[in-house]
Protein backbone atom coordinates (compact mmCIF):
# COMPACT_ATOMS: atom_id res chain seq x y z
CA UNK A 1 0.00 0.00 0.00
CA UNK A 2 1.33 3.45 -0.89
CA UNK A 3 2.38 5.57 2.04
CA UNK A 4 0.13 8.55 2.74
CA UNK A 5 1.68 11.90 1.93
CA UNK A 6 2.26 13.93 5.10
CA UNK A 7 0.88 17.47 4.95
CA UNK A 8 1.27 20.56 7.10
CA UNK A 9 -2.26 19.91 8.35
CA UNK A 10 -1.21 16.49 9.64
CA UNK A 11 1.65 18.06 11.57
CA UNK A 12 -0.63 20.79 12.92
CA UNK A 13 -3.17 18.18 14.06
CA UNK A 14 -0.52 16.17 15.90
CA UNK A 15 0.72 19.23 17.79
CA UNK A 16 -2.57 21.10 18.24
CA UNK A 17 -1.35 24.20 16.40
CA UNK A 18 -2.57 25.96 13.24
CA UNK A 19 -1.43 25.15 9.72
CA UNK A 20 -0.23 28.75 9.44
CA UNK A 21 2.04 28.21 12.48
CA UNK A 22 3.48 25.10 10.85
CA UNK A 23 4.10 27.02 7.63
CA UNK A 24 5.85 29.83 9.50
CA UNK A 25 8.01 27.42 11.47
CA UNK A 26 9.10 25.42 8.43
CA UNK A 27 9.78 28.51 6.33
CA UNK A 28 11.80 30.31 9.03
CA UNK A 29 9.23 33.09 9.33
CA UNK A 30 8.64 35.10 12.50
CA UNK A 31 5.44 34.65 14.47
CA UNK A 32 6.16 31.46 16.40
CA UNK A 33 8.38 31.00 19.44
CA UNK A 34 11.66 29.10 19.20
CA UNK A 35 10.23 26.34 21.38
CA UNK A 36 7.19 25.89 19.13
CA UNK A 37 9.37 26.08 16.02
CA UNK A 38 11.63 23.31 17.35
CA UNK A 39 8.60 21.12 18.19
CA UNK A 40 7.17 21.60 14.72
CA UNK A 41 10.46 20.86 12.93
CA UNK A 42 11.04 17.77 15.08
CA UNK A 43 7.51 16.49 14.44
CA UNK A 44 7.86 17.16 10.70
CA UNK A 45 11.04 15.08 10.57
CA UNK A 46 9.51 12.37 12.73
CA UNK A 47 6.48 12.10 10.41
CA UNK A 48 8.62 12.11 7.28
CA UNK A 49 7.43 15.45 5.97
CA UNK A 50 9.30 16.34 2.79
CA UNK A 51 10.93 19.75 2.59
CA UNK A 52 14.13 21.32 1.31
CA UNK A 53 16.71 23.42 3.13
CA UNK A 54 18.56 23.20 6.41
CA UNK A 55 16.97 22.32 9.72
CA UNK A 56 17.70 25.81 11.00
CA UNK A 57 15.92 27.42 8.10
CA UNK A 58 13.73 24.51 7.10
CA UNK A 59 11.67 25.70 4.19
CA UNK A 60 8.39 24.25 3.25
CA UNK A 61 8.09 25.43 -0.29
CA UNK A 62 7.15 29.05 -0.89
CA UNK A 63 4.20 28.92 -3.27
CA UNK A 64 2.94 31.52 -5.69
CA UNK A 65 -0.84 31.55 -5.32
CA UNK A 66 -3.09 33.37 -7.75
CA UNK A 67 -6.22 35.23 -6.65
CA UNK A 68 -8.73 35.84 -9.42
CA UNK A 69 -11.55 38.33 -9.01
CA UNK A 70 -14.09 39.59 -11.53
CA UNK A 71 -13.85 43.23 -12.57
CA UNK A 72 -17.28 44.22 -11.25
CA UNK A 73 -16.54 42.86 -7.74
CA UNK A 74 -13.26 44.68 -7.24
CA UNK A 75 -14.48 48.00 -8.68
CA UNK A 76 -17.99 48.16 -7.21
CA UNK A 77 -18.03 46.09 -4.02
CA UNK A 78 -15.67 47.13 -1.23
CA UNK A 79 -16.53 43.93 0.67
CA UNK A 80 -14.50 41.93 -1.84
CA UNK A 81 -11.61 44.35 -1.57
CA UNK A 82 -11.54 43.62 2.15
CA UNK A 83 -11.55 39.85 1.54
CA UNK A 84 -8.72 40.22 -0.96
CA UNK A 85 -6.62 42.36 1.40
CA UNK A 86 -7.07 39.90 4.27
CA UNK A 87 -6.20 36.98 2.02
CA UNK A 88 -3.00 38.67 0.88
CA UNK A 89 -2.01 39.45 4.47
CA UNK A 90 -2.66 35.92 5.73
CA UNK A 91 -0.81 34.38 2.79
CA UNK A 92 2.14 36.65 3.54
CA UNK A 93 2.02 35.70 7.22
CA UNK A 94 2.19 32.06 6.16
CA UNK A 95 5.31 32.71 4.09
CA UNK A 96 3.44 32.49 0.77
CA UNK A 97 3.14 34.81 -2.21
CA UNK A 98 -0.31 36.01 -3.27
CA UNK A 99 -0.73 37.41 -6.78
CA UNK A 100 -3.90 39.25 -7.84
CA UNK A 101 -5.40 39.27 -11.32
CA UNK A 102 -8.60 41.16 -12.13
CA UNK A 103 -10.62 39.40 -14.82
CA UNK A 104 -12.27 41.87 -17.18
CA UNK A 105 -15.81 41.22 -18.44
CA UNK A 106 -14.53 40.80 -21.99
CA UNK A 107 -11.94 38.22 -20.92
CA UNK A 108 -14.58 36.27 -19.00
CA UNK A 109 -16.95 36.24 -21.99
CA UNK A 110 -14.19 35.27 -24.43
CA UNK A 111 -12.86 32.57 -22.06
CA UNK A 112 -9.42 34.15 -22.13
CA UNK A 113 -7.08 32.41 -19.71
CA UNK A 114 -5.69 34.54 -16.86
CA UNK A 115 -2.19 35.81 -17.52
CA UNK A 116 -1.09 34.29 -14.21
CA UNK A 117 -1.92 30.87 -15.64
CA UNK A 118 -0.86 31.33 -19.27
CA UNK A 119 2.56 32.62 -18.19
CA UNK A 120 3.03 29.86 -15.62
CA UNK A 121 3.46 32.20 -12.66
CA UNK A 122 1.29 30.37 -10.12
CA UNK A 123 1.01 26.93 -8.53
CA UNK A 124 -2.49 27.25 -7.08
CA UNK A 125 -5.57 29.37 -7.57
CA UNK A 126 -8.16 31.09 -5.36
CA UNK A 127 -11.24 32.34 -7.22
CA UNK A 128 -12.79 35.15 -5.20
CA UNK A 129 -16.43 35.81 -6.09
CA UNK A 130 -18.77 34.23 -8.61
CA UNK A 131 -17.73 33.82 -12.24
CA UNK A 132 -19.59 32.30 -15.18
CA UNK A 133 -19.90 28.51 -15.44
CA UNK A 134 -18.07 28.52 -18.76
CA UNK A 135 -15.15 30.46 -17.33
CA UNK A 136 -14.94 28.23 -14.27
CA UNK A 137 -15.03 25.20 -16.56
CA UNK A 138 -12.18 26.65 -18.59
CA UNK A 139 -10.08 27.12 -15.43
CA UNK A 140 -10.52 23.43 -14.59
CA UNK A 141 -8.69 22.49 -17.78
CA UNK A 142 -5.42 23.61 -16.18
CA UNK A 143 -3.55 21.32 -13.83
CA UNK A 144 -3.80 23.59 -10.78
CA UNK A 145 -5.32 23.21 -7.32
CA UNK A 146 -8.37 25.52 -7.27
CA UNK A 147 -10.42 26.84 -4.36
CA UNK A 148 -13.58 28.95 -4.58
CA UNK A 149 -13.98 31.75 -2.04
CA UNK A 150 -17.37 33.21 -1.05
CA UNK A 151 -19.30 31.23 -3.68
CA UNK A 152 -19.80 27.75 -5.08
CA UNK A 153 -21.13 26.27 -8.30
CA UNK A 154 -23.41 23.22 -8.49
CA UNK A 155 -22.22 22.26 -11.97
CA UNK A 156 -18.51 23.14 -11.85
CA UNK A 157 -17.59 21.42 -8.62
CA UNK A 158 -14.56 22.55 -6.69
CA UNK A 159 -13.83 22.95 -2.99
CA UNK A 160 -15.26 26.19 -1.62
CA UNK A 161 -15.24 28.28 1.57
CA UNK A 162 -18.48 30.23 2.01
CA UNK A 163 -20.46 32.06 4.66
CA UNK A 164 -23.46 30.14 6.01
CA UNK A 165 -25.89 32.21 4.00
CA UNK A 166 -28.93 29.94 4.35
CA UNK A 167 -28.68 29.86 8.12
CA UNK A 168 -27.84 33.56 8.46
CA UNK A 169 -30.71 34.73 6.29
CA UNK A 170 -33.05 32.43 8.18
CA UNK A 171 -31.90 33.99 11.44
CA UNK A 172 -32.62 37.48 10.09
CA UNK A 173 -36.06 36.52 8.79
CA UNK A 174 -37.04 34.78 12.01
CA UNK A 175 -35.87 37.84 13.93
CA UNK A 176 -38.37 39.95 11.97
CA UNK A 177 -41.11 37.36 12.45
CA UNK A 178 -40.53 37.30 16.19
CA UNK A 179 -40.84 41.09 16.13
CA UNK A 180 -44.37 40.66 14.75
CA UNK A 181 -43.70 41.17 11.03
CA UNK A 182 -45.67 38.97 8.64
CA UNK A 183 -45.34 40.93 5.37
CA UNK A 184 -41.65 40.54 4.58
CA UNK A 185 -39.91 41.12 1.23
CA UNK A 186 -36.52 39.95 -0.03
CA UNK A 187 -34.10 42.18 -1.96
CA UNK A 188 -31.65 40.40 -4.22
CA UNK A 189 -31.26 38.99 -7.74
CA UNK A 190 -31.24 35.33 -6.80
CA UNK A 191 -29.76 33.98 -10.04
CA UNK A 192 -26.77 36.29 -9.92
CA UNK A 193 -24.64 34.52 -7.30
CA UNK A 194 -24.84 31.39 -5.18
CA UNK A 195 -24.72 33.46 -1.99
CA UNK A 196 -27.78 35.53 -2.97
CA UNK A 197 -29.66 32.36 -3.89
CA UNK A 198 -28.76 30.79 -0.54
CA UNK A 199 -29.88 33.91 1.33
CA UNK A 200 -33.19 33.77 -0.50
CA UNK A 201 -33.54 30.09 0.42
CA UNK A 202 -32.95 30.95 4.10
CA UNK A 203 -35.60 33.67 3.90
CA UNK A 204 -38.01 31.42 1.99
CA UNK A 205 -37.65 28.53 4.43
CA UNK A 206 -38.22 30.77 7.46
CA UNK A 207 -41.35 32.24 5.88
CA UNK A 208 -42.78 28.83 5.01
CA UNK A 209 -41.97 27.46 8.46
CA UNK A 210 -43.93 30.34 9.99
CA UNK A 211 -46.87 29.77 7.61
CA UNK A 212 -46.35 33.15 5.94
CA UNK A 213 -46.94 33.98 2.28
CA UNK A 214 -43.96 34.46 -0.05
CA UNK A 215 -45.08 36.81 -2.81
CA UNK A 216 -43.33 37.16 -6.16
CA UNK A 217 -43.86 40.92 -6.13
CA UNK A 218 -41.96 41.08 -2.86
CA UNK A 219 -38.76 39.71 -4.38
CA UNK A 220 -36.93 42.85 -5.50
CA UNK A 221 -34.19 42.70 -8.15
CA UNK A 222 -31.03 44.60 -7.19
CA UNK A 223 -28.62 43.99 -10.08
CA UNK A 224 -28.51 43.21 -13.80
CA UNK A 225 -27.20 40.13 -15.62
CA UNK A 226 -23.68 41.56 -15.53
CA UNK A 227 -23.82 41.84 -11.75
CA UNK A 228 -24.01 45.65 -11.70
CA UNK A 229 -26.36 47.32 -9.22
CA UNK A 230 -29.59 48.72 -10.63
CA UNK A 231 -32.16 51.20 -9.33
CA UNK A 232 -34.41 49.46 -6.80
CA UNK A 233 -38.12 49.37 -7.66
CA UNK A 234 -40.41 49.43 -4.64
CA UNK A 235 -43.55 47.24 -4.77
CA UNK A 236 -46.96 48.86 -5.14
CA UNK A 237 -48.19 47.20 -1.95
CA UNK A 238 -45.49 47.75 0.63
CA UNK A 239 -44.37 45.05 3.09
CA UNK A 240 -43.55 46.00 6.67
CA UNK A 241 -39.98 44.67 6.45
CA UNK A 242 -37.21 43.84 3.97
CA UNK A 243 -34.47 41.20 4.13
CA UNK A 244 -31.56 42.45 1.99
CA UNK A 245 -28.83 40.20 0.60
CA UNK A 246 -26.06 42.65 1.56
CA UNK A 247 -25.41 45.79 3.58
CA UNK A 248 -24.66 47.78 0.41
CA UNK A 249 -28.09 46.93 -0.98
CA UNK A 250 -29.75 47.72 2.36
CA UNK A 251 -27.98 51.10 2.41
CA UNK A 252 -29.43 51.89 -1.02
CA UNK A 253 -32.86 50.62 0.01
CA UNK A 254 -32.99 52.82 3.11
CA UNK A 255 -32.18 55.88 0.99
CA UNK A 256 -34.85 54.87 -1.54
CA UNK A 257 -37.48 54.40 1.16
CA UNK A 258 -36.66 57.75 2.75
CA UNK A 259 -36.78 59.46 -0.65
CA UNK A 260 -40.31 58.07 -1.01
CA UNK A 261 -41.38 59.51 2.35
CA UNK A 262 -41.10 56.29 4.39
CA UNK A 263 -39.32 56.21 7.72
CA UNK A 264 -36.95 53.43 8.81
CA UNK A 265 -37.76 51.75 11.16
CA UNK A 266 -40.99 53.55 12.12
CA UNK A 267 -42.77 52.64 8.86
CA UNK A 268 -40.58 49.89 7.43
CA UNK A 269 -37.93 47.67 9.03
CA UNK A 270 -34.75 46.61 7.21
CA UNK A 271 -32.17 43.86 7.88
CA UNK A 272 -29.11 42.90 5.86
CA UNK A 273 -26.09 40.60 5.52
CA UNK A 274 -22.28 41.05 5.85
CA UNK A 275 -21.77 43.56 8.73
CA UNK A 276 -19.71 45.77 6.48
CA UNK A 277 -19.18 49.53 6.41
CA UNK A 278 -22.55 50.30 4.81
CA UNK A 279 -24.45 48.98 7.83
CA UNK A 280 -22.69 51.57 10.01
CA UNK A 281 -22.90 54.38 7.44
CA UNK A 282 -26.65 54.09 7.09
CA UNK A 283 -29.03 56.30 9.05
CA UNK A 284 -30.37 54.49 10.95
CA UNK A 285 -27.63 51.91 11.36
CA UNK A 286 -28.72 48.55 10.00
CA UNK A 287 -29.29 45.28 11.86
CA UNK A 288 -27.22 42.71 9.98
CA UNK A 289 -25.81 39.19 10.01
CA UNK A 290 -22.05 39.56 10.25
CA UNK A 291 -19.78 37.30 8.22
CA UNK A 292 -16.67 36.17 10.12
CA UNK A 293 -14.25 37.26 7.41
CA UNK A 294 -11.18 36.37 9.50
CA UNK A 295 -12.37 32.77 9.87
CA UNK A 296 -13.32 32.65 6.19
CA UNK A 297 -9.88 33.80 5.04
CA UNK A 298 -8.04 31.58 7.57
CA UNK A 299 -9.81 28.55 6.16
CA UNK A 300 -9.09 29.61 2.58
CA UNK A 301 -5.37 29.91 3.33
CA UNK A 302 -5.31 26.62 5.25
CA UNK A 303 -7.09 24.68 2.52
CA UNK A 304 -5.16 26.05 -0.47
CA UNK A 305 -1.87 25.26 1.30
CA UNK A 306 -3.09 21.73 2.02
CA UNK A 307 -4.12 21.31 -1.63
CA UNK A 308 -0.68 22.44 -2.76
CA UNK A 309 1.01 19.96 -0.43
CA UNK A 310 -1.34 17.09 -1.29
CA UNK A 311 -3.13 17.20 -4.64
CA UNK A 312 -5.69 14.63 -3.49
CA UNK A 313 -6.79 16.75 -0.51
CA UNK A 314 -10.41 17.87 -0.67
CA UNK A 315 -12.92 19.48 1.69
CA UNK A 316 -16.13 20.05 -0.26
CA UNK A 317 -17.98 23.16 0.91
CA UNK A 318 -16.78 24.65 4.19
CA UNK A 319 -19.43 26.81 5.88
CA UNK A 320 -18.33 29.73 8.07
CA UNK A 321 -20.83 30.76 10.74
CA UNK A 322 -21.53 34.39 11.58
CA UNK A 323 -23.33 36.48 14.19
CA UNK A 324 -26.38 38.74 14.07
CA UNK A 325 -25.73 42.33 15.16
CA UNK A 326 -28.77 44.29 16.33
CA UNK A 327 -28.83 47.98 15.51
CA UNK A 328 -31.61 50.52 14.92
CA UNK A 329 -33.31 49.51 11.67
CA UNK A 330 -36.07 47.28 13.13
CA UNK A 331 -39.12 48.02 15.28
CA UNK A 332 -41.81 45.55 16.44
CA UNK A 333 -45.20 45.60 14.72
Amino acid sequence: MARKTVTMGDIAGELGVSTVSVSKALSGKEGVSDAVRDRIISKAEEMGYSYTGSKKNAACRRHNIGILISEHFITKDAYYSRLYEKTMMMLSDAGQMGMLEIIMKSSEKELKAPALISTGQIEGLIVLGQMSKKYLGMLRNYDLPILYMDFYDEDVREDAVISDSVFGSGILTNYLIHKGHTDIAFVGSIRNTSSIMDRYIGYYRAMLSAGLAVKDEWRIEDRDEEGDFIELTLPEIMPTAFVCNSDAVAFNLVKKLQKNGLRVPEDVSVVAFDNFIYAEMSSPKITTYGVDTDALVRNVVRIILEKLENRSYTTGRVLIAGTMIERRSVLPR
